[in-house]
């Protein structure tokens, strides 16, 4: 008997232009104990059902039709007492952001505490002896430490652990999940996925993972649906899902993601066409209509599709699935840089370093870093947070400045120099992508405006004509219509706003491009063509690329040189190649272990750290990764700083541990 059994489900909401169905119709079940992952782009419906389980739809907001089975109770007609005794007792929910789960006004105690005393009826000593049981078992260390701490005490990932040990505190019987490690550094992802299987494990919970992230969800879903438009198109097992996908918008997803092993000159990325239908206007034949590459006139128009049984518990709604290639269509190889060959050096950073003062101490941000990006190439600054990435991204576009070494630009030392005090070619020369694009445009004036006040700062166009002229052909170059130029950031999605941000960044002709994880906050394919606009207008224009991330498939998929950072320093850099086979520094197998891979058919080798990162204001005093290495040799390391290893090529390693021992390690990846 299925633990959770939703049957033709139909979500509505009143809105100012009248009733609309954000689920028109859903079917689904999951059994006791079973992990099921639902994956699908951002307006798909994915949290709007997730809200119809807990029943959090607001007021305007109702279930004309269908149910939702819940341990043999229908939660659609049960009343508000009998869905308050369930919520956080039966059913519990880990929401995206964990601060928004925590109050800050109270300890992390008094929180957790709450719910086993009124969930269970369990005493005040009770529950406190719960709670701290439940910190151990979600491997937070201390838990009477803990218990007094308010948020702001706790890192992103401790605040994450501390919200699902209070969604585990009434022993639910089913865990639902709404992203709940995307911005978490790929290592705390990584901790809290094997969290959760081993919970899942100890308390027979039934999980169901929303995600937009299929490498995440092929790590933790026995079982795995795509939802589009409101329904259910595919449902699968993990493995059948990705090894024989039916569905036209299962494949368009898996296109969009780089595979491992895949580069940006072989495999170019397959962005979906278009964008999801609003709530209500998707076709009533199939939702996914308008953007199939397969659509036929006369069949797939006609009339509304039915989930169809493919084998193998593989269920398909498609009216072609069985006419589609063997082989999802391959894009066309992405150009080549102009540039392609020469060797002269746009960006060299020589023992630059950043030091904050706080009191009489001293944080060092960035210390000693030495790298350097040729012309036309993608340098990958990679490491978790709190690395330094951000800090020398500051630097680089001078809106910090450097205490230390030089910082040679197109040959001009900018190591010092803010960029209030850059002469226009140098700010120019110089510009950034941020990761929220809100913060680049002003939501007080249409999207044309700052497009048309970079021309004008940079003196690229001066006239009323030309700049009109510049705008529409920077339009053009990212893939907009010219009429946007006169829309508000409100009224653009999120890969639109980032597309007018890249297209600001490019309006000065810059040398260098600073992206500072530009494309985490989006979903798969809107991703996809975002990395293949970057990609295309760096090789036109032959901009050199500094593309800092956290996203190791990603970094691996585009970067020409890699770069991973440690508590402001270079542990390792190299050629990409270099950098994703043996030798590897340990930290850098940490990090490639922790990559969630979109494909079961690849075992990762399996590497957790262990603790935090150390405060950059009290740094080791030898190796920075000491305190957390699985492969430290002794008090060395503790002491000594690592010698710099050359394993030839431009590939060096900060190291004690010397290359022949690195070179005989297993390699992360490999295909069973």
């Amino acid at each position: 008997m299925a633990l959770l059994s939703i049957r033709g489900l139909r979500v509505e909401y009143r809105t100012s232009r009248g009733t609309v169905a954000a689920i028109p119709e859903f079917s689904l079940e999951i059994g006791a104990g079973e992990s099921f992952g639902l994956v699908g782009e951002s307006g798909c419906g994915k949290s709007t059902l997730i809200m119809a389980i807990m029943g959090y739809m607001g007021r305007n907001g109702s279930v004309p039709r269908g149910q939702i089975i819940f341990e043999g109770q229908d939660l659609v007609t049960a009343s508000p007492e009998a869905l308050r005794k369930l919520r956080g007792g039966r059913i519990a929910i880990v929401y995206q952001e964990p601060a928004t789960a925590l109050n800050p006004s109270m300890t992390i105690g008094a929180q957790l505490m709450e719910v086993p005393i009124a969930h269970t009826g369990a005493s005040r000593a009770e529950a406190r002896a719960r709670t701290a049981q439940v910190l151990l078992d979600v491997h937070l260390p201390d838990p009477d430490s803990v218990m007094r701490r308010y948020p702001h005490q706790l890192s992103g990932g401790q605040k994450q652990r501390v919200v699902i040990a209070m969604a585990l505190l009434a022993n639910p019987a089913l865990l639902l999940l709404d992203e709940p490690t995307t911005g978490l550094d790929v290592t705390v992802e990584a901790t809290v996925l094997d969290l959760l299987n081993e919970l899942r494990q100890k308390y027979g919970t039934a999980l169901f993972y929303i995600s937009h992230n299929l490498g995440v969800i092929a790590q933790v879903c026995d079982r795995i649906g795509v939802m589009y438009a409101g329904k259910l198109v595919e449902d699968a097992p993990a493995a059948d899902l990705f090894a024989n996908p039916c569905h036209p918008y299962t494949r368009g997803l898996l296109a969009s993601l780089p595979r491992p092993g895949a580069d940006k000159r072989s495999h170019p990325l397959v962005a979906i066409s278009g964008v999801v239908p609003s709530a209500g206007r998707a076709p009533e034949s199939c939702g996914f209509l308008t953007r199939c590459p397969y659509a036929q006139p006369g069949l797939c128009d006609k009339a509304v599709v039915p989930l169809r049984d493919t084998g193998g518990a593989h269920l398909v709604r498609c009216a072609r699935w069985q006419d589609l290639p063997a082989e999802q269509v391959a894009a066309a190889p992405g150009p080549q840089a102009a540039v392609a060959g020469r060797t002269d050096i746009v960006m060299d950073a020589h023992d630059v370093s950043r030091v904050f003062p706080v009191g009489r101490r001293k944080l060092l941000a960035n210390d000693r870093l030495n790298m350097a990006a040729q012309r036309g190439h993608v340098l990958a600054v990679v490491g978790e947070s709190g690395s330094g990435k951000s800090t020398f991204a500051k630097v680089l576009a001078g809106l910090d400045s450097a205490t230390g070494g030089s910082l040679r630009i197109m040959g001009d030392d900018v190591a010092k120099i803010p960029v209030r005090r850059r002469t226009a070619k140098q700010v120019a020369a110089v510009q950034m992508v941020f990761q929220n694009p809100d913060g680049t445009l002003n939501p007080s004036h249409p999207v044309g405006w700052p497009l048309a006040r970079s021309l004008r700062k940079f003196g690229i166009a001066t006239s009323k004509a030309d700049i009109e002229a510049r705008v529409t052909a920077l339009l053009d170059m990212v893939r907009l219509p010219s009429s946007l130029r006169h829309a508000l950031p409100r009224q653009l999605s999120g890969g639109q706003k980032q597309r007018i941000a890249i297209a600001r960044a490019f309006a000065g002709n810059p040398e260098l491009l600073v992206a500072d994880e530009p494309v985490s906050a989006l979903d798969v394919s809107v991703q996809a063509a975002v990395i293949n606009l970057l990609l295309r207008i760096q090789a036109e224009q032959g901009t050199t690329l500094v593309f800092i991330s956290h996203d190791l498939g990603l970094v691996r998929y585009l970067a020409d040189e890699v770069v991973v950072m440690y508590l402001g320093q270079v542990m390792e850099a190299g050629p990409v190649a270099a950098i994703f086979e043996p030798p590897y520094h340990p930290y850098t197998e940490a990090l490639l272990s922790a990559v969630p891979v979109p494909d079961p058919s690849i075992k990762t080798k399996r590497i957790r750290l262990q603790g935090e990162i150390p405060s950059p204001l009290n740094v080791p005093a030898g190796c920075r990764f000491a305190t957390r290495c699985p492969r430290k040799l002794g008090a060395v390391c503790d002491t000594t700083p690592p010698p710099k290893r050359d394993n030839r090529d431009g590939h060096i390693i900060h190291c004690h541990i010397p290359l022949e021992q690195l070179a005989q390690t297993e390699p992360v990846f490999r295909h069973v």
